[in-house]
């Protein structure tokens, strides 16, 4: 019997360094120490043989058991390196190679206009004011002194609500009339950013909703020449030191006297070309000094005070800074588009 378990742990041992994959040492692990195995149909034989072989007999089984367990253990460790060399060689890394780039995100081209005008009027100590969206139509016209019947009060121009008297607002400019009812009499000089909407056609020029920028300065002695010299500075510092700026005589029924300005033609350098309409200028923003009726509406005396307004769409800067001819095109989230301003 003893020369048996000595001729079953040697061929197994044989058979064990044989096994060159996980799939094969298994199925000699199931033939030599799994439930109906050879070492444990040996055990079954215990009770066939002499009382006085038993001891020796189940001593020496275990040793065998754990001696072909232990050289399992070792062979199988011994196989699963060698599998993984293998799999490391058949799918090689080449860990030089740069890495896949992630795609960048970049803030919108309004936005990156929006916040260098922020930093602008920053830096001239404006301060950045929000009014509300929706208005009534005492705050987006009367109080600016819009007559009764003048065009932008009418239904076709303007987006009223189901409520009586509230539209979205057209302009910034009730903020003006917010900022200076919270602020005065201290000092006040404030921008005022935010979505406006009007009832217009859709075109390369015009969209029914646009970003605007409102300005607005009150206190003592404020002149307008203090309002040309702040707009000289911002467009110089907006489209580059060597533009040439100008201001034309216009009407607003919110300011008095009103003005437009403008700023060299960015092609021609002021020579003249179809974009500037062969005048060597292009138009960036309205302006004026506070209407006095305006700051008799907001309980300000127009006798002791004086301010100034501007107000400018940040879609038309940004089309002018860039080159851009298509309004419609900062609305349309094309990232082939957008990309070329990260």
């Amino acid at each position: 019997m003893n020369t048996d378990l000595e001729q079953i742990v040697v061929s197994a041992l044989e058979n064990l360094q044989e096994a060159n994959a996980t799939d094969e040492l298994e199925t000699w692990y199931r033939r030599n120490l799994g439930r109906k195995g050879q070492v444990y149909l040996l055990t079954r034989q215990v009770g066939q043989l002499e009382p006085q072989e038993r001891p020796a007999f189940g001593k020496r089984l275990n040793e065998i058991k754990q001696e072909l367990q232990s050289a399992y253990d070792q062979r199988r460790e011994a196989v699963k390196a060698a599998e993984l060399q293998v799999s490391l060689a058949g799918d090689a890394l080449d860990v030089t190679m740069p890495a896949r780039m992630t795609a960048r995100g970049g803030y919108h081209v309004v936005t990156q206009t929006l916040r260098d005008i922020y930093r602008i009027f920053g830096d001239m100590g404006f301060q950045i004011y929000r009014s509300p969206d929706v208005e009534t139509d005492e705050y987006n016209f009367e109080l600016l002194n819009f007559p009764p019947h003048h065009p932008a009060r009418e239904m076709q121009d303007s987006f009223y609500t189901t409520k009586k008297d509230v539209i979205l607002r057209t302009h910034t400019s009730p903020g003006q009339v917010r900022a200076m009812r919270d602020y005065h009499p201290e000092p006040i000089r404030v921008i005022l950013p935010g979505m406006c909407y009007r009832n217009e056609q859709i075109t390369t020029r015009s969209e029914i909703q646009f970003t605007q920028v409102e300005g607005l300065a009150v206190g003592d002695n404020i002149t307008f020449a203090d309002l040309k010299g702040t707009l000289t500075e911002f467009a110089r510092r907006l489209f580059g030191a060597d533009r040439q700026t100008r201001f034309r005589a216009s009407y607003f029924p919110f300011t008095e006297p009103s003005a437009e300005m403008d700023v060299s033609c960015f092609l021609c350098d002021g020579e003249g070309c179809q974009v500037c309409k062969h005048t060597g200028w292009l138009e960036i923003l309205g302006c004026g000094m506070v209407h006095p009726n305006v700051l008799k509406a907001c309980n300000v005396d127009s006798e002791k005070y004086v301010g100034y307004a501007f107000g400018m769409g940040v879609e038309r800067l940004a089309m002018l800074r860039y080159g851009v001819t298509d309004l419609r095109q900062f609305f349309e989230n094309d990232v082939r588009f957008l990309r070329q301003f990260h």
